[in-house]
């Protein structure tokens, strides 16, 4: 279910208000072009400004845009165990196939602590539950012998999303934990790494505008092409660190912008790119032969 190339989706905006055609249009756009999965209301989807309505209507629509023929992985985690179990009851009555959830940020639990806000959550609900790793925008790391305790207690624990950016820590996860538990990279420059130790694919967000070379990254490494996988890694690295110049999802939304796509727009405290990173965009678009 989660090989390949899952897009962390933009949520498009226009007057500050959700754009649906435009999402509606995205998603097909994805699934088209190969991406294997869509995220709606992660960290890309800039679920953090939206309010509890508008998230369960991404999370509706995009359910009812797929029509199943990909998974939804919906974000539905929150820093309060309360809400994150009720939109992911939501999200798994409106059908999304699996829910991807973020630890607890700002208030920094303790590993303790960790542990049993994802249990809560998981034994909430029946649907499977990627976890997501992010220090550096939580503030707390998931600790490999947490996840692993995890995914021993709570069966529909089944997979990582791991942005810790080490792939020291990656390793001692698919040590630790049973076979069947499934390592997703949610770094765009180590997609291709994560695969080699073992990692079954990407939550990217750079696939928001290049999803058939992010998926075929992918497809070249598990049929074994790895030149080739090498050269698509290699291909993609400059607008990947083009699409992180400044915090995501300010760069990739401006690219999407640039090419057309949707409209630019973000919702405060995320601001209009500096002059100097727009340029930088633009100019590895061009390079890419996007714009």
């Amino acid at each position: 279910m989660f090989r390949g190339s899952i897009v962390a989706i933009v949520t498009p905006f226009i007057n500050g208000k959700l754009d649906e055609k435009k999402l509606r249009e995205l998603i097909d756009f994805q699934i088209k072009n190969g991406s294997s999965g869509i995220v709606p209301c992660g960290t890309t989807g800039e679920s953090a400004t939206l309010s509890v309505k508008e998230h369960e209507q991404v999370i509706e629509i995009t359910i009812d845009q797929v029509k199943k023929r990909v998974p939804v992985i919906a974000g539905t985690g929150s820093n309060s165990t309360e809400e994150a179990i009720l939109l992911t009851k939501h999200a798994a009555a409106a059908g999304a196939d699996v829910s991807l959830q973020v630890s607890p940020y700002y208030n920094r639990p303790t590993q303790k602590g960790l542990y049993e806000h994802f249990k809560a959550i998981a034994d909430a609900v029946n649907i499977p539950i990627i976890l997501y790793n992010i220090a550096g925008r939580t503030g707390v790391n998931i600790e490999p012998e947490t996840i692993a305790k995890l995914a021993s207690s709570c069966k529909n624990i089944v997979a990582v999303k791991e942005a810790s950016g080490s792939l020291e820590q990656m390793s001692r996860i698919k040590a630790l934990c049973p076979p069947s538990f499934e390592l997703i990279s949610g770094d765009d420059g180590l997609t291709l790494p994560v695969l080699s130790i073992g990692g079954v694919g990407i939550i990217s967000v750079v696939a928001n505008i290049i999803p058939k070379d992010v998926a075929d990254l992918v497809k070249e490494f598990e049929n074994g092409n790895i030149k080739k996988a090498q050269s698509l890694h290699y291909k993609m690295l400059p607008l990947v660190k083009a699409v992180f110049l400044e915090t995501n999802p300010i760069p990739v939304k401006t690219a999407l912008g640039l090419l057309g796509m949707c409209a630019p727009d973000l919702r405060l405290p995320m601001s209009v790119m500096l002059p100097e990173n727009l340029e930088k965009l633009r100019r590895a678009l061009n390079d890419y032969g996007l714009l």
